[in-house]
């Protein structure tokens, strides 16, 4: 099998190296997505939103996890833009799929959070 020359540490020093990987990204959704931010603020309100709710703790669970994949699903929708527009800013039907599907995976995470709330709380 061959590996990537990128993939050369093993052990601590590979963990510590992905920490700082996933730092910059975190970073980087937060500077240049504004989709990342709006996320994040919804997460920052309605996480502790859910602990004000007298429901069962997997219910509670359930209703930050959602909440927590929506914000996964635009980070991997950011990092597919990302790889398209490194391909090419040229107008393609492949890249406008690959961009309009990572967001209709959103739409469903975001749909997600309304039925899985609305569930719980009617």
């Amino acid at each position: 099998m061959t590996t990537s020359p990128f993939k050369g540490r093993t052990g601590l020093k590979r963990v510590i190296n992905a920490t700082g990987y996933s730092l910059a990204g975190f970073a980087a959704a937060f500077r240049g997505e504004a989709a990342f931010r709006q996320l994040l603020l919804l997460n920052v309100v309605l996480i502790p939103v859910a602990f004000f709710f007298d429901v069962t703790r997997g219910e509670r669970a359930l209703m930050i996890a959602v909440c927590l994949l929506a914000l996964i699903v635009e980070l991997f929708n950011s990092a597919i833009e990302a790889v398209v527009d490194r391909i090419s800013l040229e107008r393609h039907p492949l890249s406008k799929n690959a961009k309009d599907m990572g967001s209709a995976a959103q739409f469903v995470a975001l749909t997600l959070i309304g039925a899985v709330w609305a569930v719980i709380l009617l």
